[in-house]
C-alpha cells in the first residue's frame, strides 16, 4: 500500500510539470538572457493573481543553479503590493524552455516558454502543465499590436481560452 501511495503521489506531482498536448518549449533558450524583470501584458485568471494590477516577474540565478522567481502585483482592494517567491529548474535540458517552479514546499508546476523574441527576449509566450495557465510576457509594460495577435492567434490554435484573457493594466 505504501508503494502504491507513493508511486500515486509521484505521478501527481510529475503531471504538473507535464506539457499541455501540442505545446513544444522554445529550443536553444538562454537563460542569461531571460533573467531579469519582465511585465505580464496578458493572463487567463487564477486565484493567485486574482485583482492584482502591474504585476511583474523578476528572475535572477540562485547559487544552486536554479533560478530565483520573484511575483508582484498591486492590490487595488487592499491598496497594497504583493510579492511572492519561489525557485525554478529546468525539467531536461537547460537550452529548452520547460521548467518547474516552485513557490511552496515541494510542489512544482511546469513554467513553459513556448515561444519567445529570441534576438532580443523582447516578449515571452509562457503556459502552465495544462491550458487553463497561460501568460503573455514583455520587457516593457506595453508591446506591439502585432505581437498581442501573435499571442492571441497562436495561444488560441493551441487550444487555450483566449477569450478569457486579462490585459493587465500598468499604469
Amino acid at each position: 500500500m505504501r508503494t502504491f501511495l507513493l508511486v500515486l503521489l509521484s505521478l501527481i506531482l510529475i503531471s504538473c510539470t507535464g506539457l499541455p498536448k501540442g505545446v513544444a518549449p522554445v529550443k536553444d533558450f538562454d537563460a542569461t538572457k531571460y533573467l531579469g524583470k519582465w511585465h505580464e501584458i496578458a493572463r487567463l485568471d487564477h486565484s493567485f493573481e486574482r485583482g492584482l494590477s502591474r504585476v511583474s516577474a523578476e528572475y535572477e540565478l540562485r547559487s544552486d543553479g536554479g533560478i530565483k522567481v520573484i511575483n508582484r502585483g498591486f492590490s487595488i482592494a487592499e491598496d497594497k503590493w504583493k510579492e511572492a517567491e519561489g525557485k525554478a529548474y529546468f525539467v531536461k535540458a537547460r537550452d529548452e524552455g520547460h521548467l518547474k517552479v516552485s513557490f511552496f514546499g515541494p510542489f512544482y508546476g511546469s513554467y513553459i516558454v513556448f515561444d519567445l523574441d529570441k534576438t532580443n527576449y523582447q516578449y515571452a509566450f509562457v503556459s502552465g502543465y495544462n491550458t487553463s495557465y497561460l501568460w503573455l510576457l514583455s520587457r516593457t509594460p506595453t508591446i506591439s499590436k502585432e505581437v498581442k495577435e501573435k499571442f492571441i492567434k497562436k495561444s488560441k490554435a493551441l487550444g487555450f481560452d483566449t477569450d478569457s484573457l486579462i490585459f493587465a493594466e500598468h499604469d
